[in-house]
């Protein structure tokens, strides 16, 4: 019986399936198969024994490993009980001066630089369209937006490269936490090694060197959650970018606005109104990352344990790391189906950046009476007052600097005109777009 979500609604199959049980419980297997090579390798178990792991390795069973725990009360040891009815002589030697968390730990390291390889390729794609659509739209001119009120004129492909810019910067702290995270642990129980005596340190290396790991420098009985905190901090992070362009297509695809929108022309709106396009992949967007963002807390709350650890983070993190990649899973996979079918209207762009009739415009007008001479607070002063005495008369910016004298002394109505320009305001925004997609290529192709 399904209960979560995630298992039957959100997520792809790929990040599923590396969280499955089956997976994770051969993935720990496989663990204990390189700890017995550690282990041979440092001269404390007979050289090769640990090829008679394979068969365990490959028939290890969950529901029977369920029944274990049912009856002894500990899921890693009811694993090698296991495990060691399975692997014949070297049964004996399972797990041999390893505590439960060196297992745990370096299982977890595996999961998650798998799960990460899914994110960035995710992730990758996403920034790949946004610098697409950023090439692509450049030059199309529509109005910038502060407080949910007209500013100045901006392109779609300014908008875009600005997500570019941000995405980038999660994929870069994707790739350093993979430093700090994807770190095995192999240290036994209080994190000495004192079981393998002087060979503490040959058994580490040889161990994970078999996983392709490298060692957590030092450790207590399990690995610093510093680094799992940063991990769902990350991923919320990412998230929360997400969110932001979700709600940035939200906002748009409103009818009255209606400059870009999702592709919803095959999907039903609403139950009773028919004429109902929502953006419904978006609020999905933006639903999961509250529920993302929330699993911040616990992943800090995991940090302070009890001095060389207590048992209170366990229980939490078997639940907050799967949800937190299938969450962002989902989320990547939901923005990228989303952009691949975006709308684009450059014609309701053009028509609601003219919706203020030029007075949004009105900085450039200021910046040029300072370049005449007339200070700026005092010519800020002049166009504020200019623009109140016109607000509900339907009066256009030109029309009503006109009527200024002191606006008349300085500019002629086709110098205003020209000021009051759209295209002649855009600043440096096509080598912006340039160096952020440049400096975005470089960190994606890496």
């Amino acid at each position: 019986m399904s209960i979560c979500p995630l298992e039957y609604r959100y997520g792809s199959q790929e990040m599923k399936e590396i969280f499955s049980r089956k997976n994770i419980l051969s993935k720990m297997a496989l663990v204990e198969k390189a700890l017995l090579y550690g282990l041979e390798r440092a001269g404390l178990v007979p050289r090769g024994i640990s090829k008679d792991m394979e068969r365990a390795i490959q028939e290890v069973d969950p529901r029977r490993i369920d029944e274990l725990e049912r009856k002894i009360g500990h899921d890693i040891m009811a694993l090698t009980i296991e495990l060691a009815r399975l692997s014949g002589k070297a049964g004996a030697y399972i797990h041999l001066g390893a505590t439960s968390y060196d297992i745990v730990d370096t299982t977890w390291a595996l999961l998650i630089r798998d799960a990460l390889s899914i994110v960035k390729r995710k992730l990758k794609h996403l920034i790949e369209i946004l610098i697409e659509y950023s090439e692509k739209y450049k030059d199309t001119i529509m109005v910038g937006r502060t407080h949910g009120q007209h500013a100045l004129p901006i392109t779609l492909g300014f908008k875009f490269a600005n997500y570019v810019y941000e995405f980038t910067r999660s994929y870069q702290r994707l790739k350093e936490l993979e430093k700090r995270v994807v770190r095995g642990k192999i240290a036994g129980a209080v994190g000495t090694m004192a079981a393998w005596r002087d060979k503490g340190l040959i058994v580490e290396k040889e161990t994970l060197s078999q996983l392709n790991l490298k060692p957590h420098l030092i450790s207590t009985q399990i690995a610093p959650r510093d680094g799992f905190a940063e991990l769902i901090c990350t991923l919320a992070i990412l998230g929360s970018q997400i969110d932001r362009l979700g709600i940035e297509i939200r906002e748009l695809m409103r009818p009255e606005i209606l400059e870009i929108a999702e592709g919803v022309e095959k999907r039903v709106g609403s139950s009773t109104m028919p004429h109902k396009l929502n953006p419904v992949t978006c609020e999905r967007i933006c639903a999961l990352a509250k529920v993302l963002r929330g699993l911040v807390i616990t992943a800090l709350e995991n940090i302070p344990l009890w001095h060389e650890r207590d048992l209170t983070n366990s229980a939490s993190e078997r639940i907050i790391i799967p949800h937190a990649f299938l969450i962002i899973d989902e989320m990547l996979d939901c923005m990228n189906r989303v952009l691949r079918n975006l709308r684009v209207f450059p014609e309701r762009m053009e028509r609601n950046l003219h919706l203020t009739k030029g007075f949004n415009m009105l900085e450039s007008v200021m910046v040029e009476m300072v370049k005449k001479g007339v200070p700026r607070h005092r010519a800020h002063e002049i166009l504020r007052k200019v623009h109140r005495m016109a607000l509900g008369s339907g009066k256009s910016a030109v029309e009503a600097l006109l009527e200024s004298e002191e606006i008349r002394k300085i500019f002629t109505e086709k110098e205003l005109k020209g000021l009051l320009n759209p295209r002649n305001y855009l600043g440096s925004y096509g080598k912006l777009i340039r160096r952020t997609i440049e400096e975005a290529r470089r960190i994606i192709e890496k």
